[in-house]
């Protein structure tokens, strides 16, 4: 496409696996290999492994089919390619950037990366603003801000009728949105759900993913019918609800590379309880904009709802921690000012 439409961009910046081959096809055409390559990992957890028969699919000689090239485990792996062939590889936090390097992180591809740590960046997702600002938010039935929370309240005791749930603006009402994968750590809320119930708090969960953690989650729903929310799939106007009216957003997360759930619940005033790993260790402030908890157990995860819970009721200390969490800044205005910082850098090389 390059070659017909005659364009030569400075710089082709690739996402994921789906695009990585392109940097290895730059490299290795004499017409276009001074053009500069990015490839972001967005997760690292999805390489695009196929058939070492692919090469042949995909135009690449058996030259490359080896430990340094796009060979892994006898497969051909897309993400690899990009990964040694692309100028500089970034990633979407600082933390998860550096936990890739690790075998416990790197799927794999640890080796391969601790041989590009240089060429290595970490830089943190961004949400859209716009979308996601209670002040404004056309799906919310109170808006709200930091100067004025008193419509966060409401929507709380709106949530708490659409989810029908009863009694339940003077207890905690702890949500999760997202996934249902083993990545989320779905098993880890299964658990704490007993715990969270024997405290008399509420919960919502939205999300959609694998059949073994519906059937696990409505399980837990059927036990508490009056406390527990569950809504298998994505409803665009629950979920802002859910962000803006709920008092704890829940991130129990194996690994995370960035994450945004935790982005969009500190913007509306929705405190996150999250494991200390990859973007959520770089967006919140345990004991200041929410908890953090180190170990993947139900004991360290239990230890950050307790203490989360022992805060809401200290009204003063958990309004404060509410603003703490909307003054953040997740805005892509950050994010694009350090891409730009980069690609400046690489078209200096």
């Amino acid at each position: 496409t390059l070659k017909r439409l005659k364009m030569r961009p400075d710089i082709i910046h690739c996402n994921d696996w789906q695009t990585a081959l392109i940097p290895l096809y730059i490299k290795r055409d004499d017409l276009l290999k001074d053009i500069k390559t990015i490839i972001t990992i967005h997760n690292l957890g999805y390489q695009g492994i196929f058939p070492p028969d692919t090469l042949e699919i995909a135009g690449i000689g058996w030259d490359l089919f080896h430990m340094d090239g796009v060979e892994f485990y006898g497969n051909m792996n897309f993400l690899k390619a990009g990964i040694v062939s692309a100028d500089l590889i970034t990633t979407v936090s600082e933390t998860y950037a550096k936990e890739i390097l690790t075998p416990g992180f790197g799927f794999g591809l640890d080796g391969i990366l601790k041989k590009r740590e240089k060429d290595i960046v970490g830089i943190l997702n961004g949400i859209d603003y716009e979308e996601w600002n209670p002040a404004k938010d056309t799906f919310l039935p109170y808006n709200y801000s930091k100067s004025n929370i008193s419509g966060k309240f409401k929507c709380k005791n709106e949530l708490l009728k659409r989810c029908q749930i009863r009694d339940g603006e003077k207890v905690p009402t702890f949500c999760f949105i997202g996934r249902l994968s083993s990545q989320k750590g779905i098993d880890l809320l299964s658990e704490a759900i007993p715990y969270i119930m024997d405290n008399g708090a509420n919960l919502i969960i939205i999300g959609k993913g694998e059949e073994f953690y519906n059937s696990l989650l409505r399980s837990k729903r059927d036990r508490y019918p009056e406390r527990i929310f569950f809504y298998s799939g994505f409803d665009e106007l629950l979920a802002h609800l859910a962000y803006a009216g709920s008092d704890m957003f829940l991130m129990p997360s194996k690994y995370e590379p960035c994450g945004l759930g935790q982005m969009i619940a500190m913007r509306y005033g929705t405190i996150p309880i999250a494991r200390r790993t990859g973007g959520l260790v770089d967006t919140i402030e345990d004991n200041a904009t929410g908890f953090l908890f180190n170990e993947y157990s139900i004991d360290a995860f239990i230890e950050a709802i307790k203490r989360a819970i022992i805060c809401y009721y200290e009204k003063q200390t958990w309004v404060r921690f509410i603003k703490n969490a909307m003054s953040k800044d997740f805005s892509w205005d950050r994010s694009a000012k350090k891409y730009i910082e980069i690609y400046k850098y690489l078209l200096s090389k």
